[in-house]
């Protein structure tokens, strides 16, 4: 019974038709033509896989997968038995499918990426193979450029120019001379040919060749500094620590005296964190040391101090540096995207006229031969000249752009895309950096019941001068005992003394908890700590220069010294102060915890020498600190009203050790560095146990200025029709405030801030909130950013596009490069990003039109953009001015070109009607060649010189750019009436040829083609809309050189007929009946419907 019951409808339906299939087949006869349909059938269903079947089911077929998994062999069996050859068939089948998929799954698989040990200068020690240590960029191989004719020549040149010049510039690379250390001293390598295990000493202001752990260097303090602009975009000096067992040891040369290796976790991305051991094995016992991010040397970063000398962990494609390099898609442009529809138009029309004429011819003979022949005839339907004319048109724009004195320090990149800069509707913009400046003024100091601000900045420095004996052995009596003073300061008569007393740790604990080294650049000769060491004596501050990983950091120490403060020396163990009456103060450094993106927070533990005092330093932003620091009731409403300036703010917080804590600490700390597993997860948690109960001492607001002429950029581009985003990493309120001090968003626009949304639910509850909200701007953070697209992407995206500007906060750089997939996705629009840091290259690379700005961060983003600008002004020039014109040319020059083979194949059309549908060539050889080439093809590209409008009043008015988003200029619209005009000329040309002719045949070609070129000479005039001096040259060499050649063409044409007057009349009066009327009617459109630019431009 239960068999009866049909459970499986997707199974039960194939097996009907089956049925019928087979009863079809079956009652056709007994004969071999019914047969073969059903045995043809069987083998197609016998060849059909298990694996594969989900796939083509609904939902519910999914469901019943299992069932079916059942019935499908029983079905089957019987099949099976009906003779040895279908076994042998399914065999041979069978065995052949296991061989190739065996193949393609040996050609495929992957190395997997395994942890290592790694033995010091004993490369051959190596458990197992590792990749050379050589650079490939280059995208193609030798056999890329083999296929490919005459027609893509131009395209195939420029990318194989490309192509040798980037196998020029990693064989430079790979030929770079590096030392190597071996036992028998010091022998020269090159850079391809380092490998895993080797030590490599790196000179200062050399490329460090591979990713390396740092073991020894010149300095006495056992760290130097690398420029990492090239890896992370940030122009900033990094510090570096070498290995202290390593360091320690007296000579180079006893590196090889040691049994010691390095343990390194498998290669990753991230550049940020590394984790590994060192263990040296013949000491007693044993030396085991924790490997963190600072004992990392990555390839492609530069040594900036001191020689280093490392030992080689990863090399080639299993570095860092490459492992982060995406390989950029292919742009093409919209323009390319909608010829190439035409294009596709044109071959249909191609293959109907060759269609129309064989039938027309009666299917005479063999019909298929004349098929083939009218399709090499009509071929000039088809643009082949299209591509040559446009790369090279590209070619022009991109010079243009980079010669344009208003804009100067332009790059261009991307030749292939110039006509993206007139199409754009989204501009998605970084901020820092790009709307601002990245430089970084200290502005405000807030320590809860007083708050300083630039004009009262004195009052900070009388504070730091005055009192300055007293309130240090008082603040050391403070941190002695901690409660008491915390009672005192409670009570009423030591107020004022209290925020003499606040002040002085406030600037104190600013001056001491940051990640920033002084540097002495007229010293630059001597090793960098040698310096320190002479400086202690004259610290020359006209000499000194502060290096940090974040501008904000020396932002705040240059703010320090300005009250009277100064950093002068800083190693790894010990910072040197100097306060306004010129004392020096010693602190040793026991601990540093760096910033990161997850922990918002740095720290330091310090011990001063002359009290023997341990304090706790910790800053970090207000949403990472809030929890941490001992109740208060001003930090949340100051910290708003600090971002409603516009500023950025850091809270600063302290807490005093005793001797046992720090003991206790620093033994559960070190363990849990040498751990391997989750040892991020184990610091973190120990760090955290001293995170309690911490003594807020201040809040610093920091600005960040607007770059130059931002706001009538923004303005300009808003009148353009463009809408922008904003999308960055900083916290909601500056974003909120930069957004409105920038008119990104104007003061009377109502702002929607997105409230928090963790979960389906309240995303639905925000959206709806937000549906109601008419003509506002959106500001949404990127965690709700993320829970909103995983549920609502589609919602979101609308009602987000419909806003006049959006700004994401909190925004990584993933998210960037996903927000502008969804654009692209969702409208169909085209999009602009606008970067200038490593942090916004995904999202440069995945918009149609990336912008980088060479700024403070370095070159990553200008380098991997498609346009590169020096500032964000000049982008308003580069879209209204070149994007306009790059477009508008392309469109006029790739509708011309196809007009130019249209009108010959109509004439080839009309010629062969006439000549009852013969399949022969109207004009032969030469003619068709210099028709294409020397007759019109200067007048042609001349076009890219065109501009319908001035540069000034392209800038003047921005909204002329909106026509352009509509794609007008380009349409199937105007590409019919190009195809018209082409019907026209090319039926009048060759009626009239055949109408006026007398006696021979030949007179026809001469008085064609004549009337042919003159025609095409003429329509590029008719099409020019402002005359450029080199237009005219074009014109004039093109008509004598066909005038020179005629003397030569007497193969073509009767030298005697076309020196006579008929001939010229006869061509003239064709060629004015070809053209006149669309001289006419194109005066009649300018009067009665003139273009929007012609009312400026009167």
């Amino acid at each position: 019974m239960a068999d009866q019951i049909p459970l499986y409808p997707v199974r039960s339906s194939a097996a009907a038709a089956h049925r019928k299939r087979a009863a079809y087949y079956s009652a056709a006869g007994p004969g071999s033509g019914a047969e073969w349909p059903s045995s043809r059938y069987q083998l197609e269903d016998e060849s059909a896989h298990l694996d594969e079947m989900p796939l083509m089911m609904s939902e519910e077929g999914f469901e019943n997968d299992e069932s079916d998994y059942h019935t499908l062999p029983r079905a089957r069996t019987a099949r099976r038995r009906r003779g040895l050859e279908r076994f042998v068939c399914g065999g041979w089948k069978l065995l052949c499918t296991s061989c190739c998929d065996w193949l393609v799954n040996i050609c495929q698989r992957k190395r997997e990426l395994k942890a290592r040990t790694v033995w010091l200068g004993c490369p051959e020690k190596c458990e197992e193979k590792h990749p050379r240590n050589s650079i490939k960029n280059q995208k193609y191989n030798i056999f890329t450029f083999i296929p490919g004719g005459f027609v893509l020549a131009v395209t195939i040149m420029r990318e194989a120019i490309d192509e040798f010049r980037r196998f020029q510039r990693d064989k430079e690379v790979n030929s770079q001379l590096y030392s190597k250390l071996t036992v028998r001293g010091k022998v020269q390598v090159k850079s391809s040919d380092i490998q895993v295990g080797d030590l490599i000493i790196v000179e200062k202001n050399q490329r460090i060749p591979s990713d390396m752990v740092f073991l020894r260097t010149s300095e006495k303090a056992g760290s130097c500094f690398i420029r990492t602009d090239q890896l992370d975009g940030e122009t900033d000096w990094k510090l570096k620590v070498a290995v202290s067992c390593t360091q320690r040891l007296p000579a180079l040369g006893d590196l090889f005296s040691i049994s010691a290796y390095v343990y390194a976790q498998k290669p990753q991305l991230d550049i940020h964190s590394f984790e590994g051991t060192f263990t040296r094995e013949d000491s007693d016992p044993p030396i085991h040391e924790s490997l963190s991010i600072e004992n990392t040397l990555w390839a492609n970063t530069i040594v900036a101090s001191g020689t280093v000398i490392g030992v080689v962990i990863y090399t080639g494609k299993e570095t860092r540096s490459v492992m982060n390099t995406s390989n950029p898609k292919n742009k093409v442009g919209l323009l390319d995207l909608e010829l190439n529809q035409l294009t596709k138009a044109l071959f249909v029309a191609l293959v109907a006229l060759s269609v129309v004429m064989v039938t027309l011819q009666g299917f005479v003979g063999p019909w298929y031969r004349s098929l083939f022949r009218f399709l090499l005839l009509f071929s000039y339907i088809i643009p082949i000249s299209l591509r040559v004319n446009l790369d090279m048109g590209k070619a022009a724009y991109g010079w243009m752009i980079m010669k344009d004195e208003s804009i100067p320090g332009t790059v261009v990149r991307t030749s292939t895309i110039p006509e993206e800069l007139g199409r754009l509707v989204y501009l998605l913009t970084d901020k820092t950096g790009t709307l601002t400046q990245n430089e970084m003024v200290f502005k405000r100091l807030h320590l809860g019941t007083v708050s300083y601000g630039a004009d009262t900045m004195d009052e900070i420095q009388g504070h730091l001068r005055n009192p300055c004996p007293q309130m240090q052995s008082q603040a050391g009596g403070n941190n002695a005992s901690s409660t008491p003073p915390r009672k005192a300061q409670s009570s009423a008569p030591k107020v004022r003394k209290s925020v003499s007393s606040r002040v002085h740790e406030a600037v104190k604990a600013i001056a001491l908890c940051h990640n920033v080294s002084p540097v002495y650049e007229s010293r630059a000769g001597v090793g960098g700590e040698a310096e320190y060491a002479e400086a202690d004596q004259d610290f020359s501050d006209g000499n000194r220069t502060y290096q940090a990983a974040s501008p904000d950091e020396v932002a705040l120490v240059q703010w320090t010294e300005s009250v009277g403060l100064t950093l002068v020396s800083r190693d790894l163990g010990s910072v040197q102060l100097r306060t306004p009456s010129g004392q020096i103060q010693t602190y040793c450094i026991l601990q540093m915890f760096p910033f990161t993106s997850e922990s918002k927070r740095m720290g330091v533990i310090v011990r001063d020498e002359s009290t023997a005092e341990i304090t706790f330093y910790m800053k970090g932003a207000d949403v990472a600190m809030s929890s941490i620091v001992q109740y208060n009731d001003w930090l949340e409403e100051e910290c708003g009203n600090m971002a409603r300036e516009g500023l950025r703010t850091l809270v600063v917080a302290k807490r005093a050790l005793t001797e046992e804590q720090y003991q206790d600490f620093e033994s559960r700390y070190s363990q849990a560095k040498l751990s391997i597993h989750d040892r991020a997860l184990k610091v973190a948690a120990v760090v955290e146990s001293l995170e309690r109960q911490m003594e807020l001492l201040c809040l610093t607001g920091v600005e960040d200025r607007l770059q130059a002429d931002v706001r009538p950029t923004l303005e300009l581009l808003r009148n353009a029709g463009i809408k922008i985003w904003m999308l960055t990493g900083d916290k909601l309120e500056t974003a909120t405030c930069i957004a409105k001090s920038s008119h990104l968003v104007s003061r009377t626009q109502d702002i929607h801030i997105f409230r928090p949304v963790t979960n389906r639910g309240e995303a639905h509850l925000e959206l709806n909130a937000f549906r109601r909200k008419h003509d506002c701007a959106l500001v949404i953070s990127g965690d709700s950013l993320e829970v909103c697209l995983k549920y609502y992407e589609h919602e979101l995206a609308e009602l987000a596009c419909q806003c006049p500007a959006v700004v994401c906060c909190r925004c990584s750089p993933t998210q960037k490069a996903r927000i502008a997939k969804l654009l692209q996705h969702h409208t169909g629009k085209r999009t602009c990003a606008v970067g200038d840091g490593g942090n916004d290259v995904s999202m440069i690379q995945a918009a149609d039109c990336g912008i980088g700005i060479e700024g403070k961060e370095g070159r990553q983003a200008s380098l991997a953009a498609d346009f590169s600008v020096t500032q964000f002004r000049h982008i308003g020039r580069l879209l209204m001015v070149h994007g306009r014109s790059s477009y508008k040319r392309s469109a006029a020059l790739g509708q011309f070109v196809m007009h130019r083979g249209l009108i010959i194949s109509t004439m080839q059309a009309v010629f062969s009607s006439v000549f009852y549908f013969a399949s022969v060539p109207l004009y032969q050889g030469f003619l068709m060649v210099g028709y294409a080439t020397i007759y019109t093809m200067f007048p042609v590209f001349s076009l890219v010189l065109d501009q319908d409008v001035k540069p000034e009043t392209a800038m003047l008015y921005p909204e002329l750019y909106k026509d352009l988003t509509k794609g007008r200029s380009l349409s199937f619209k105007t590409f019919l009436v190009w195809v018209l005009i082409s019907i026209y000329q090319g039926g009048i040309l060759m009626y009239g040829a055949l109408l006026l002719f007398e006696s021979e045949f030949v007179h026809v070609l001469a008085i064609s083609f004549t009337a042919l070129i003159l025609t095409e000479l003429l329509m590029v005039a008719l099409t020019i809309r402002t005359w450029h001096w080199l237009m005219a040259v074009a014109e004039v060499l093109s008509l004598g050189c066909y005038v020179a050649s005629l003397a030569f063409l007497n193969e073509y044409f009767d030298v005697a007929f076309i020196t006579t007057v008929t001939f010229v009349w006869k061509v003239s009066a064709i060629t004015m009946v070809s053209c006149l009327p669309l001289y006419v009617l194109k005066y009649l459109k300018r009067k009665l419907s003139p273009p929007s630019y012609t009312k400026l431009t009167s």
